[in-house]
């Protein structure tokens, strides 16, 4: 099992998303947690590492826990994603292991993580995430 931490982001409908140099899908911004952290603690370090802005403390709010197959792993390994929504202060850009930042609508779905489609499901069903 992978474990990751997730920063869910939107707005007008849109969710972003990242693309990592190499790799041929889009991922939620976040990553994999070190010895000791809590999932805010990785969440913060990941988001100013990958996309150079801050996310607030205050703000961060728990939205939902998703399993599926990893992508580019062998049959049967499966990544955890724990997906937290924040406000954020700075201005968006790649760093880091980070090529691409975009906003995608759920017409994109083909193009994210087995995961990430499933979050993209959840959004649509909330209302959050545009046709």
């Amino acid at each position: 099992m992978i474990d990751k931490v997730a920063w869910l982001c939107w707005q007008d409908g849109r969710i972003l998303s990242t693309r990592s140099r190499g790799k041929d899908r889009f991922y939620f911004p976040g990553g994999k947690r070190e010895a000791g952290e809590t999932d805010a603690q990785t969440l913060r370090r990941e988001i100013e590492e990958e996309l150079t802005v801050h996310l607030r403390p205050d703000s961060l709010r728990y939205l939902g826990t998703f399993e599926a197959q990893a992508h580019g792993h062998p049959a049967g390994v499966l990544v955890r994603m724990i997906c937290y929504a924040a406000e954020y202060e700075g201005t968006l850009q790649p760093a880091h292991e980070i090529e691409e930042v975009t906003w995608l609508t759920y017409q994109d779905r083909p193009r994210v993580s087995a995961v990430d489609q499933l979050i993209f499901d959840w959004l649509r069903e909330q209302g959050v995430l545009a046709d």
